[in-house]
């Protein structure tokens, strides 16, 4: 079967559905977007994997830092990916704690498994699970997710699910992005190639999901939060440098190919190889304001959401 040509992306800030529906959810899988996951999306994934981990990584770590976990707990990572949160919270619950790691691809579970036996770690687990439909057996002290919990079909099911995983006084703490106009490495890619490419058919297009940024509203995600049963539910903003690149080229290729700008290129076919040369140039003028020398580092803003059970 050949696997859908998806990007990581939304072409709008998408709303998620805040009320949810707990019979319609049980029989809704993510069965499309996993597909995509453990498909198109690992390979890019793992193309750019030094942005997506390494770039991105300010977030989950302040993150930790406020909110982490304690030496001797048990923390449940979401959407773990490549399992380099999951190695940094191993690091926080010593050997007198744990972490299952658990995400829907089994591309992603494999490579993080294989680097965590060679790096000895004995409190760390991965398991492959789609956890808007999979009950996971445990009771955690953490419930954490850096960028992995803005995928869901019905996000209420999902959260209900990870509530269920919590000791009665557990804690849950995500980081999301805030709204794509908050972040640059987005919003400006996007805004070049929207303004010399045709307006693409979004209608028609497969998803893979509700995007990166469909959790920005924190009036949507506090309602997701309460009705899925969390209480004390805070937010708070995180802006940082994140490096799209380790130069301009490299910035250029995670841009044409995830996110935003990867989306509206895809969606426009033919036009978009006819004009990717005029887009390439644009790109490389709008980027030259964010070379360091650390490599390209784009302005962007998340939201750590935290919550009790």
């Amino acid at each position: 079967m050949q696997a859908p040509t998806y990007t990581w992306a939304s072409l709008t800030d998408h709303r998620h559905d805040a009320q949810g529906d707990g019979a319609a959810a049980a029989q809704s899988s993510n069965q499309e977007a996993l597909e995509a996951w453990n498909t198109v999306l690992f390979d890019k994934f793992h193309r750019f994997r030094h942005v997506l981990t390494e770039g991105f990584a300010p977030h989950g770590e302040v993150a930790m830092l406020r909110h982490g976990p304690r030496a001797g707990q048990r923390v449940l990572d979401v959407g773990c990916g490549f399992g380099d949160t999951s190695v940094a919270l191993a690091g926080l619950v010593q050997s007198m704690g744990s972490v299952l790691a658990v995400d829907g691809a089994p591309r992603f579970i494999a490579q993080a498994k294989q680097e965590a036996q060679r790096a000895g770690l004995l409190n760390l687990e991965y398991k492959v699970a789609d956890v808007q439909t999979a009950k996971i057996p445990g009771a955690f002290d953490l419930v954490f997710s850096r960028f992995g919990v803005m995928f869901f079909s019905n996000p209420v099911v999902a959260m209900r699910n990870l509530r269920a995983t919590l000791e009665p006084d557990g804690r849950l703490c995500v980081v999301v992005w805030c709204a794509k106009t908050e972040n640059a490495w987005a919003a400006v890619p996007e805004a070049i190639v929207r303004s010399l490419l045709p307006p693409p058919d979004e209608k028609a297009a497969p998803t893979c999901g509700p995007g990166p940024f469909s959790m920005a509203d924190t009036s949507v995600v506090s309602q997701i939060l309460t009705n899925a049963g969390y209480s004390n539910i805070a937010f708070e903003r995180n802006d940082s440098l994140v490096r799209v690149g380790h130069h301009v080229n490299d910035a250029i290729e995670f841009a044409l190919s995830l996110g935003p700008a990867g989306e509206v290129m895809r969606l426009a076919g033919e036009a978009a190889e006819k004009h990717r040369p005029q887009v390439e140039t644009a790109l490389r003028e709008a980027l030259k304001p964010f070379v360091t020398a650390n490599g390209i580092e784009m302005p962007s803003s998340t939201w750590i959401v935290t919550a009790h059970a």
